[in-house]
Parts: structure tokens; C-alpha cells; sequence
């Protein structure tokens, strides 16, 4: 019986450094960021599983999101309206631009009427960028994932509920780029996606989340108004537009992890 005790005991410190629920929330006045990739099942003795949401569970993550009074806006909209929004405002992003996007994604936010940003690279097709980062990530498995073309990048981005936004041309390393490879990059994207959709692009992801200062003042110069990162937390009421941190809602994820996400930025443990 003690020996059953002491087991129940180690768990619950386990658990509790893993999830940390005992801690208190992030200010709900502080708007969170979600960062998201593919919704679509997974693939059995896939790689990267964790950037893909079944759509189930997305369904349920958004559905626990409206219940729980939850205002969705755009990256644009979150800019420019920073300091004036509602608690529990929300931002929903996918990086790539993934038919799953559209196939799976969409009816889930035009079902509960959500709103989300895209980041679409530009160059999308047949190109494996995973290798952009790890030459080892060669096993083609991003690059055989289907793709938004641009009629449907153009239909997302008249729906009233998307707003399009660059991820470079092709998914760049800019840390591996010179100066006039990554403005290029930067601004043809940008130039190629507003010719795309007829709507203007301010919104930019780095890939990869690797960018350094320089790449932060390319992309002001490039006409971006906003950035997101790949790094974890939410934003202070005075963030820099430029390095706004997410929330990563990984494919391995629960509902109760996605909540502890929300209430505290990053996971813990």
C-alpha cells in the first residue's frame, strides 16, 4: 500500500513538472499567437508527425476556443489594434501553405466563423526546404506533401476569414543568404503573392524561425508590418512587431496540453 502511495506521489510531481497547471495564467489581456502547420491525419512512421493536427482534434481545439469566448483576429488585425483588444484574443497561423489547409482547415474555421493568417512560400511545389535546414532531412516527406495552388491561395484569400502571408519564395535558410539573396527573397515574395491575391501583403513568418537582425531590418525594409518567430511565449504589452513569439500546438498534442499552452505561452517540464 505505501509502496502503491509513493508511486501516485512521484506521478503527480511528474506530472505537475511536466504541465505545470498549478502555475498562474499569462495576463488574458496579453494576446496569444497560435502556431500551426498541417491539419490532416498521420502517417505512420512519418518524421513529422508533430506538424500535423488531426482534424478531429483541431475541430476540438477550436471548438474549446469559441466556448470559451475566445476573439479571433488576423496578424494585420492583431498589429494594428494591439493594446485595444478584447481578453482572450487569439491569432491562429499555419506556416507553408498546405492543401490540408483548405481541405481540412478551412470548413473548421468557417464552421465556428475563426479567423487565420497563412504564410505561404511562394515557390512551394516538389521543393523539400527540410533540407534547408538539416541536410540529413532527406527524406522527401515535406516535399510530397500536397500544396496549395494559387487559385486556392486566391480563394482563401477572398473568403473573408484568411489573410495571406509571406514565407519567402522557397522556404530560404536566411541565415545561409547574402544581402541581396534575402531582400530578394523578402520582397518577391511579397511582390508575387499581392499580384497572386490583389490584396496587400504585411504580414511575414521566418523560416525555419532563423533570422537574425539583419533579416528583421530586410523585412521592415522589404514593407513588412509584422513577423512571427518559432519562439515560444506570449508577447508583453510592448512587443517588437518584428519577433512576435507563438504558441506551438504540435500534432502530439491534447486538448489538455493545448489549454496549459494557451494559459502559460510555452510548454513546461
Amino acid at each position: 500500500m505505501i509502496f502503491l502511495l509513493l508511486i501516485l506521489i512521484v506521478l503527480m510531481v511528474l506530472f505537475s513538472y511536466k504541465y505545470a497547471w498549478w502555475k498562474p495564467a499569462v495576463d488574458w489581456k496579453k494576446p496569444r499567437v497560435l502556431m500551426y502547420h498541417m491539419v490532416r491525419e498521420h502517417i505512420d512512421g512519418a518524421k513529422f508527425n508533430k506538424l500535423r493536427v488531426k482534424p478531429d482534434a483541431f475541430e476540438e481545439q477550436i471548438s474549446w476556443l469559441k466556448s470559451e469566448g475566445f476573439h479571433f483576429v488576423t496578424m494585420q488585425e492583431l498589429q494594428e489594434n494591439w493594446g485595444k483588444h478584447p481578453e482572450k484574443t487569439v491569432a491562429i497561423t499555419f506556416d507553408d501553405g498546405y492543401l490540408d489547409n483548405l481541405e481540412n482547415a478551412f470548413p473548421i474555421l468557417e464552421k465556428y466563423q475563426v479567423k487565420a493568417t497563412i504564410y505561404v512560400v511562394v515557390d512551394r511545389h516538389d521543393r523539400d526546404w527540410s533540407t534547408y535546414k538539416k541536410a540529413h532531412h532527406n527524406s522527401g516527406e515535406l516535399a510530397r506533401e500536397p500544396k496549395l495552388n494559387d487559385d486556392q491561395v486566391r480563394k482563401l484569400a477572398n473568403s473573408g476569414l484568411v489573410e495571406i502571408g509571406s514565407h519567402t519564395l522557397t522556404h530560404a535558410n536566411l541565415s545561409k543568404l547574402d544581402d541581396e539573396q534575402c531582400l530578394n527573397e523578402l520582397v518577391q515574395s511579397k511582390l508575387q503573392l499581392e499580384s497572386m491575391t490583389g490584396k496587400p501583403v504585411s504580414s511575414f513568418a521566418y523560416p525555419f524561425g532563423i533570422y537574425s537582425q539583419r533579416d528583421v531590418d530586410l523585412a521592415k525594409q522589404a514593407g513588412y508590418t509584422n513577423a512571427v518567430t518559432t519562439v515560444e511565449g506570449i508577447d508583453s504589452t510592448n512587443p517588437d512587431f518584428m519577433q512576435l513569439q507563438r504558441i506551438k500546438i504540435s500534432g502530439k498534442d491534447t486538448l489538455f496540453a493545448v489549454k496549459l499552452r494557451l494559459k502559460l505561452g510555452k510548454r513546461e517540464g
